[in-house]
């Protein structure tokens, strides 16, 4: 069984890409940052390694895409309440975030997106525990 996450992403500005985050409530792990990557800890068990783009190319053969151009992944965050979705979409459009498509709430579920700094996509979802079948 997976216990943890770590999800490694590309960023232009580590210094802007940490205050972005920052302003989301979420902290860094110094011991596992320095000036190449910040260690993002979004809980105990879900973290992100921000990755300048020339420290992000020493894993991957492969051409690092332009977030604002193309999407490859849609890191999705699940939160237990609305509240939790709106302070944290409000809080990444108020820090340069964009909000690539509206609100959308289904009634059960209700969910927020936004692009970070360098175009990464994030939605930010609430899902009603008593809508969830055991």
């Amino acid at each position: 069984m997976v216990s943890k996450i770590f999800v490694n992403l590309p960023v232009q500005d580590l210094q802007k890409s940490r205050t972005f985050f920052g302003s989301l409530g979420f902290s860094f792990n110094p011991q596992f940052s320095d000036d190449t990557g910040a260690f993002l800890v979004m809980s105990d068990v879900i973290h992100a390694m921000l990755l300048t783009r020339p420290k992000f190319a020493q894993f991957t053969d492969k051409s690092i895409v332009d977030g604002h151009q193309s999407a490859e992944v849609i890191v999705a965050l699940g939160v237990d309440d609305k509240d939790d979705v709106n302070r944290i979409a409000d809080a990444a459009l108020n820090a340069g975030g964009q909000e690539p498509r509206p609100p959308q709430d289904y009634g059960f579920m209700f969910l927020r997106s936004f692009q970070d700094l360098d175009g990464h996509i994030w939605e930010v979802a609430w899902m009603n525990p008593n809508h969830v079948q055991q």
